[in-house]
């Protein structure tokens, strides 16, 4: 399994949120797993949380919705709408948390090819900086880096 580490960058008075991780892997691969929706049910989100994958089109004006489960039974959906998908290269998509509703983020992440994989950067960008504030409060630095420890661990697994 890759060791790299995942870097999160939120300045305190932007409504910008920045993930940065180098994966083992090859550009076509990240995408695939990053797209598929059978294998990001496998990774997306907190290991103690169970997925439901209830929409995943990646197309321009594709959209998505998934519902995580906590061992109580709480659910929390996400949803939005792909805008635009170049293969292997970038996808801009909306990102909206259900019980959070009108605060829509848009999310850009480039997939760069590096002497040993590929490098997944991602960028959010909040309505706001209290949004932005209350996303982090919430624990998504721990969601996010065990997101993407997940996905490490599932692409190194695959050898396609």
């Amino acid at each position: 399994m890759s060791t790299n580490p995942t870097t999160i960058k939120a300045e305190a008075g932007t409504p910008f949120v920045e993930v940065t991780r180098d994966f083992d892997a090859t550009p076509a691969q990240l995408f695939r797993v990053q797209t598929d929706p059978d294998l990001v049910a496998q990774w997306l989100g907190p290991r103690n949380l169970e997925m439901r994958v209830e929409e995943y089109d990646v197309r321009p004006g594709g959209r998505y919705r998934y519902i995580h489960r906590d061992p109580d039974g709480a659910e929390y959906a996400f949803r939005g709408v792909f805008h635009s998908v170049e293969p292997e290269t970038r996808v801009i998509q909306t990102f909206e948390w259900e019980g959070a509703p009108g605060e829509v983020c848009l999310e850009r992440a480039t997939y760069e090819k590096t002497d040993t994989g590929v490098r997944l950067h991602t960028q959010s960008v909040f309505p706001s900086v209290e949004a932005r504030d209350a996303a982090v409060q919430s624990g998504m630095e721990y969601g996010i880096r065990d997101a993407m420890d997940r996905l490490a661990e599932l692409l190194a697994g695959d050898r396609s």
